[in-house]
């Protein structure tokens, strides 16, 4: 049987193999979670916190093990590695308290001449998830997608990522121990391995969504496999673009600050972010600043994957021909994965629909563009791919321009950022983490936030029932103290 193996970028030698899974143990996992799912589904947000808990307190106490596994596999260093499982951990604890407030289900109740009619979000079923390569925790086996569906109430089934395969194996095995050690039923959490099995998990007739994070290729694959289902689920795809940055006029007063910032930005975690600033669109002599920023922090990146790092040489190749000019190179010489940080620069007429310079390029890879008068560089925003976040770098609150250059951008874009950069994202209620096509594929989605829960679910109203045939959430006696709408009026329930 063919596997999963892990590579040490550093040096590119071969590290654990993880076997893919066969078409049999793909039925047997998703069997489990299908037999799990009703149970998932009627447990109470309250407890599914408790689930969710025990999974981070055990993940944090594995948070050597864990950090020094992936480091191996990915090469992204130990300190940016243990902050990583931080955020994993907090994620799972901030979705379960999304679940136990119970807003997420939007429960509704009328009286109307034909009886109650009560409305509620009820979970999906299984689902299935695909992690990045650039977070082994934070978008992986227990990152967001899977932390946000189990809060939902729909058991998950994760592809181990080919990237880090052994991380992922180690990570099912931590949080699966600890979920059915706090209760949860065995088929809550499932895992399987291979391209082979990832295309199986989503034709499988008893997954019922999929999650993804990666790039526009691997998301519109598994697009199509969903569409090409007899009965097609939804793929909740974050695949983003180019994330442009605009510097105001005025914000040429503080030039060598925001190309600081900027090269700080995209050259963070050797560039290899969805939130990646690709784009510069600044004042003419914005690009010197911005190389000389570059040459003074002399990165060295190293890339994932072998396969990275050669998309990445081909992709400057791709932007020097359709009219970019390099200006810095630095890096790509020490071995292993290695690749260069490259900041080029392209003339504003060549920012026009189909130009392969307003396409992703992943890694430590960005191109400054100058302009002379703001309108222009404005008017080719509209030509710009749908991204998941924008920066405005302005001269502060009185910047005269600030609000027409925020309003334009925000046509493009799911997040701005004012005077900062978008490769920090918060799990918080207010985040959304999503963008218009074709940075996700479904734009009005989030995978971080409250809201990321929504995907799971699906609305189901009630006429004429008894309230012994309603679901807990809407029953007269609120077993699950939850919110509710009650003729139109919020009914809070008072703390327990």
């Amino acid at each position: 049987m063919s596997a999963d193996t892990g590579f040490d970028p550093r040096t590119g030698s071969s590290l654990q193999e993880v076997a893919h899974s066969s078409s049999d143990e793909v039925d047997r996992v998703v069997a489990a979670a299908r037999d799990a799912a009703d149970a998932v589904a009627g447990t109470a947000p309250g407890d599914r916190l408790r689930w969710l808990e025990a999974a981070a307190d055990a993940l944090d106490a594995a948070v050597d093990e864990l950090a020094e596994l992936a480091d191996r596999e990915t090469a992204l260093g130990d300190e940016r590695l243990r902050g990583e499982v931080g955020r994993m951990t907090g994620e799972l604890r901030f979705y379960g308290s999304v679940a136990a407030e119970g807003s997420y289900l939007d429960a509704t109740l009328d009286t109307t001449p034909m009886g109650l009619i009560a409305r509620v979000e009820v979970p999906l079923g299984p689902v299935a998830v695909f992690g990045a390569s650039n977070f082994p925790f934070g978008f992986g086996v227990m990152g967001t997608d899977t932390a946000s569906a189990l809060a939902a109430g729909c058991p998950v089934v994760v592809k181990a990522h080919p990237a880090h395969p052994a991380t992922s194996v180690r990570l099912f095995e931590i949080a699966h121990g600890a979920l059915v050690g706090a209760g949860a039923p065995e088929g809550v959490l499932g895992l399987v391995a291979g391209f082979a099995a990832g295309s199986l998990l989503v034709q499988h007739p008893d997954i019922r969504a999929v999650a993804f994070t990666g790039s526009q290729r691997g998301g519109m694959a598994l697009r199509a496999l969903a569409q090409d289902r007899a009965e097609v689920i939804p793929v909740y795809a974050e695949m983003g673009t180019v994330n442009p940055a605009v510097v105001t006029p005025s914000a040429t007063s503080r030039i060598e600050d925001v190309a600081t910032g900027f090269v700080g930005s995209f050259t963070l975690g050797s560039g290899q972010f969805c939130t990646k600033p690709g784009l510069l669109l600044g004042p003419r002599g914005s690009s010197d600043a911005v190389a000389a920023a570059l040459t003074a922090a002399a990165p060295q990146p190293v890339m994932l994957t072998e396969t990275i790092k050669h998309s990445l040489d081909a992709g400057v190749e791709e932007l020097v021909a359709a009219g970019g000019e390099v200006v810095v190179r630095s890096g790509g010489d020490s071995g292993g994965w290695s690749a260069p940080a490259v900041l080029l620069r392209a003339p504003l007429d060549a920012l026009v629909p189909g130009n392969r310079l307003l396409e992703e390029v992943f890694g430590a890879v960005a191109v400054v563009v100058e302009y002379d008068d703001l309108d222009d560089a404005l008017a080719h925003v509209d030509a710009l791919q749908g991204s998941l976040a924008a920066s405005v770098l302005t001269s502060g609150p009185d910047d005269p321009d600030a609000p027409r250059v925020v309003d334009r951008v925000r046509r493009r874009v799911g997040r701005v950022v004012v005077d900062g950069w978008p490769t920090g994202v918060a799990v918080t209620w207010a985040q959304h983490h999503g963008g218009p096509w074709p940075s996700t594929s479904e734009p009005r989605t989030t995978s971080v936030g409250s809201a990321a829960l929504s995907r799971f679910l699906r609305p189901v109203a009630f006429q004429g029932a008894s309230d012994a045939l309603l679901p807990p959430a809407l029953r007269s006696d609120n077993p699950w103290h939850l919110p509710r709408r009650v003729d139109g009026v919020l009914v809070v329930p008072d703390p327990t």
